[in-house]
């Protein structure tokens, strides 16, 4: 069978006599099945630490002593995967040594996304309160990072102290909390996580520019713009994520408001129309905040998540053409880089560090669009590249390069929470979560909705 999708003719192979539910059942078992692959490399070669690394089969931990952070990171997909056998090992495992109580300096906002949002995911999801403890252990020893004079938070706390540091901080990090700490004041009844969390979004939408625009790099002390660039991607991206998921998961009027006002900027000021051979193409590039003035015709695997956020407000029209684009990047060098010149044509970062943005924006538009026979047809294709490049002999490996498709020694712990869970619930059935009454934090932990 041959389809055009976005341009390109794909073959989509469908064993003779076999209908796409089948084949899609065919697709999720191979997810479950290199799940467990890249899953039994961890545990052999780096089990209690935080990340493997795939090419010299060894460990790599973030901080001076290990978070956990592959299996707190993996369990919830384990569980959609109803791999009961590997589930019970690793909640025991996090269970039984998991502790905050160190003397470490860790980064705020990612031990937020993946170890307090891993937890609350893990407490929902298995009704064991010893979860949700950690949980607001954990809660507790981050909340000095608001201490700052504008309410904006810190970018590093030590974990044992509370001492702070790093103020040079960007809007995802500051405006990236709000359904963790949100929903750990909801489960606990204890308003100060969400009030200092929704303080520091309100502070980082405040700071915006006179056309709508946030910068790039802000000083938590003085709430001054270090830097100007606006766009979507990395050190900005999940803040704009979370203030419309903020909305929809506890019904927030106010993030409704910012992301209404905020969307509007983003259209008209990064918004990039381009004409190609393949016809008009929707990108976002980098625009100065202050003027909105173009600053870089640049776009890449982080930005390629915008397509899953418009769909999700309700921009279908947008978000399918966004993902065209985020496609055609990927079929450039047969899979995505890191950073693409979508006028010049060229790859500007070369890297592929497993990420799952273009997957998980792939899982949204399978939900959302009538095309559906489209996006299973780009899953495939996005899954099949996928382990072609980047599978080792005991797990997955990023890529230095797209181009050369040489290995890089990282595997990092999103590859179990996001890659592979966006990989199985695109082929997945559809009653394996109910998506309609669930958030994801930006790691992939669906959050159910609050009433």
């Amino acid at each position: 069978m041959i389809r055009i999708v976005c341009g390109l003719f794909v073959l989509v192979l469908l064993v003779p006599g076999t209908t796409q539910a089948q084949q899609n059942k065919r697709l999720a078992a191979q997810v479950k099945a290199e799940f467990l692959h890249a899953w039994n490399g961890y545990k052999r070669y780096a089990w209690g630490h935080d990340d493997l690394k795939p090419l010299s089969k060894t460990h790599h931990d973030w901080y001076p002593q290990p978070l956990l952070m592959t299996a707190v990171d993996a369990l919830d997909t384990m569980i959609l995967m109803e791999l009961d056998d590997e589930v019970a090992t690793t909640k025991k495992y996090i269970l039984d040594n998991l502790s905050f109580d160190k003397d470490i300096e860790v980064q705020n906002f990612e031990i937020t996304i993946r170890l307090l949002g891993g937890l609350l995911t893990n407490y929902q999801l298995t009704g064991d309160k010893r979860f949700l403890d950690l949980a607001e252990d954990l809660g507790n020893r981050l909340l000095p990072v608001f201490n700052s004079p504008t309410g904006l938070p810190y970018r590093y706390v030590n974990l044992k102290t509370g001492k702070v540091s790093k103020p040079i901080s960007n809007p995802a990090e500051t405006g990236t909390l709000i359904i963790e700490f949100g929903t750990l004041s909801k489960l606990t009844g204890k308003p100060i996580f969400y009030e200092k969390a929704k303080r520091a979004l309100v502070e980082t939408y405040n700071r915006r520019s006179k056309i709508g625009l946030v910068g790039e790099w802000i000083n938590v002390e003085t709430g001054e713009w270090t830097n100007t660039d606006s766009h979507i991607s990395g050190a900005i991206d999940s803040y704009y994520e979370y203030l419309l998921k903020c909305s929809l998961l506890f019904g927030d009027q106010d993030c409704k408001r910012m992301w209404n006002d905020s969307i509007v900027a983003i259209n008209k000021y990064l918004a990039d129309e381009v004409k190609s051979d393949l016809g008009d193409e929707l990108w976002y590039g980098h625009a100065d905040m202050n003027t909105g003035a173009r600053r870089a015709t640049t776009y890449g695997a982080l930005d390629a998540f915008f397509p899953a956020v418009l769909a999700l407000s309700g921009d279908l029209k947008r978000a399918n053409r966004l993902h065209d684009s985020s496609y055609r990047m990927w079929n450039h060098a047969g899979i995505e880089p890191e950073e693409f010149d979508y006028r010049a044509r060229k790859i500007t970062s070369p890297a592929y560090h497993l990420r799952p943005e273009i997957i998980e924006s792939t899982y949204y538009l399978s939900r959302y669009s009538d095309d559906d026979w489209k996006y299973l047809v780009m899953g495939e294709k996005l899954w099949r590249d996928f382990v072609k490049h980047c599978r080792t002999e005991d797990g997955y490996a990023a890529l230095k390069s797209v181009v050369t498709k040489e290995k890089n020694d990282s595997m990092q712990s999103f590859l179990f929470a996001e890659t592979f869970k966006y990989f199985y619930l695109i082929f997945a059935p559809p009653d394996t979560l109910d998506f309609d009454k669930v958030i994801f934090n930006t790691e992939a932990h669906p959050i159910r909705k609050f009433k």
